[in-house]
């Protein structure tokens, strides 16, 4: 399922979401720009971006042999919520934020919104760090801090209808399915491949890098949470 837009209109301008999401876009073209010329010199270039501003677990839990003191390990969780892998990364990560941002800050407020989806992803950077200390692959990309808007949007509009793209192999339609359905079947997803990618590791056959499904489960469960501690200015809807 690939959500297209919500029915859930805007009460407010979202200057938090439009801001976030034009930031994201201007590092990743920064970052981008990075690799041009190509030739080795711009590769390592644009690797050691990554590095620098990604979030390393080894780093925040103390377990890296000879790590950098700059940037702190501390500043990395916020550099990298706007650090991505690529075009796709971030224009999914985009898409996710413009639909489902807009009617969470209009709930929560434009600054309280803006302190959820930063708090939402360090909780998501802290629970990726817990599973694996000891990695020493930077995370990057705003999935986790997005994936507590998820949570929030999932309490706040279960029965808000969610244009979906559906694709089986050679079916593709265009469906109105309820978000609760949209949220529920991408939280499942994230928890099955946390798992597997989890087992895997237990037994030796994780491979370094990939997704980092854990911190999308933190963060969605951090959303929730979240968003019962900054008390919303309307009722939950539940």
């Amino acid at each position: 399922m690939f959500p297209l837009k919500d029915d859930v209109p805007s009460q407010t301008t979202p200057f938090v979401t439009i801001g976030l999401i034009t930031l994201n876009v201007l590092v990743f073209l920064y970052q981008w720009s990075l690799q041009f010329p190509q030739d080795p010199e711009a590769v390592r270039s644009a690797q050691a971006f990554v590095f620098e501003f990604g979030v390393t677990p080894c780093r925040l839990t103390g377990r890296c042999a000879g790590a950098v003191d700059f940037p702190s390990p501390v500043a990395t969780i916020f550099t990298s919520m706007f650090v991505h892998g690529g075009l796709f990364h971030v224009f999914g990560n985009m898409l996710y934020l413009w639909i489902f941002g807009d009617n969470v800050e209009d709930t929560l407020g434009h600054v309280r919104f803006l302190l959820f989806y930063l708090a939402a992803g360090v909780a998501a950077a802290v629970g990726q760090s817990l599973v694996n200390p000891a990695s020493q692959v930077p995370m990057i990309g705003a999935s986790g801090a997005i994936s507590g808007v998820l949570g929030a949007y999932l309490i706040l509009f279960p029965h808000a209808g969610v244009l979906t793209v559906i694709v089986f192999m050679f079916f593709v339609r265009l469906v109105r399915v309820p978000a609760v359905l949209v949220l529920g079947f991408w939280i499942v997803v994230q928890i099955i491949n946390g798992l597997v990618t989890f087992g895997a590791g237990i037994l030796g056959r994780a491979a370094e890098g990939g997704v980092a499904w854990f911190a999308h489960v933190g963060g969605f469960l951090a959303g929730i949470v979240l968003l019962f501690l900054m008390r919303p200015r309307a009722a939950l809807r539940l």
